[in-house]
């Protein structure tokens, strides 16, 4: 198994486990459900998503029987994905706590989009790897 599928099922499972925690931490002290949005985004961003990588490097390529387009892309993608996730869900739960609301909002998009750039390098990498033209 590639490095990189090994490291996004690892993640997965690790996210998985930082939102039952938060779950768990919802259901004792519910003024924490103001963090929903980060406990629903580890758990779908975090844990689905990355298992889907994960999984989905390693599988469709010997599905179709070809070469991942980009190794190197995947890679890419691992570190993007976890830097969105991570930065976007600190920045929301500092927005959420902070006077200053506004200030936050922004940059929790701005790794609201580093996210959106990873999920299209998966799109992307997939898609040329699984319609690649055969060489005959």
């Amino acid at each position: 198994m590639d490095r990189f599928a090994r490291n996004f099922i690892g993640m997965s499972i690790v996210y998985l486990f930082i939102a039952s925690i938060f779950g768990v931490a919802m259901l004792v002290y519910p003024p924490m459900t103001g963090l929903k949005f980060v406990h629903s985004h580890l758990n779908l961003l975090g844990w689905v998503s990355m298992m889907i990588y994960g999984v989905g490097y390693h599988i469709l390529p010997r599905f179709t029987g070809r070469p991942l387009k980009s190794p190197k892309m995947a890679e890419t993608q691992f570190w993007l994905a976890n830097i969105g996730l991570i930065g976007m869900l600190l920045f929301y739960t500092l927005g959420v706590y902070s006077p200053d609301r506004g200030l936050y909002t922004g940059i929790t998009a701005a790794f609201g989009l580093l996210e959106a750039v990873s999920i299209f390098l998966f799109f992307f990498n997939m898609l040329t790897t699984i319609f690649a033209k055969s060489e005959e």
